[in-house]
């Protein structure tokens, strides 16, 4: 920048580049200016109009009355009635029709399915993961591993009342030492493996047959009988990963450690610090219109794990 101006009539502010370079000082066209200013007579506009400013508990309503909140629900209002008038029949299927009826009209068990996603997300997904894929140490619903029977009846009962899983600490007379609970571990892994009846699992096969009465809950092969609430040992699906502190444990820790201090064991009406904890709670009081609400999430999880 020089500070020779060979230009002094022309209006610049004397800031010279490269010799010939300069800023003039020339006013701002004249619908620029009246845009500017009418910028200010908006700002008094917008803040008598709208809710606008602060005050110390409040803010100023506006003339308009207008907020956002109202505007939001007015448009959800009319999406809501839009939905009634729309899917009024398919609703009133849902409330009047049994689980078991629903599921057998493809069209009705379509619509529960489709209407049940964000349900399922909200109220769901934190326990049993994105599209029943499971969380650590919660039950994944995509597979054909239910507990307490996999039947859409199942399902939607289980969401009514609620779950409460049950195994004693070391055994089902709680007499097993803690090599004995090792033993019986093994055994319940080999059981998963195909491999049970090699001679190295012989002490943990008497003791799950005998002294800890396990086959009484699982069965004599690891698998129950009929669903009660046990967990099938020859699936190779584990209910629990790792220990508590370490979800990295190996299997062998998480079967020791859910073999020694089971599953919500009690003292009384508490639960015993280390004990598994394996709970859901029912959803009759904590859904939205529950009755036909639960009927659809029991027609969606059914539809994600096969309901066998």
């Amino acid at each position: 920048m020089t500070q020779h101006n060979p230009w002094p009539e022309e209006g610049n502010t004397g800031h010279i580049w490269d010799d010939d370079i300069r800023e003039l000082d020339n006013p701002p066209p004249l619908w620029w200016m009246l845009a500017f200013y009418a910028g200010f007579i908006f700002i008094v506009f917008y803040l008598i109009y709208y809710p606008a400013i602060p005050l110390a508990n409040s803010h100023t309503k506006g003339v308009a009355g207008w907020t956002a909140i109202e505007e939001y629900k007015g448009d959800f209002q009319v999406l809501n009635d839009w939905r009634e008038r729309t899917f009024a029949a398919e609703e009133e299927q849902l409330r009047a029709l049994d689980v078991t009826e629903i599921i057998e009209d493809d069209h009705l068990r379509a619509y529960a399915i489709n209407t049940s996603r964000v349900l399922f997300t909200d109220y769901c997904m934190a326990c049993h993961g994105a599209e029943g894929s499971g969380n650590p140490n919660f039950p994944i619903l995509a597979n054909d591993d239910w507990l307490w029977g996999g039947s859409v009846t199942n399902i939607k009962n289980a969401m009514v009342n609620g779950l409460m899983g049950n195994m004693p600490a070391r055994g089902m007379m709680g007499n097993l030492s803690d090599e004995e609970v090792v033993e019986v571990a093994k055994y319940s892994i080999a059981l998963s493996e195909g491999n049970a009846d090699a001679e190295q699992f012989n002490v943990g096969r008497d003791l799950y047959n005998g002294k800890g009465m396990c086959m009484a809950c699982h069965g004599p092969a690891g698998a129950p009988l009929a669903p009660n609430g046990s967990a099938n040992l020859a699936n190779n699906i584990n209910r629990f990963q790792g220990v508590p502190d370490n979800l990295q444990a190996s299997r062998l820790e998480s079967y020791i450690y859910t073999i020694k201090y089971g599953v919500n064991v009690r003292d009384g009406a508490d639960f015993l610090e280390n004990t598994r904890r394996a709970e859901m709670p029912s959803f009759a009081e904590r859904l939205p219109d529950a009755d036909v609400n639960i009927k659809r999430l029991a027609v969606y999880v059914h539809s994600l794990g096969g309901g066998q």
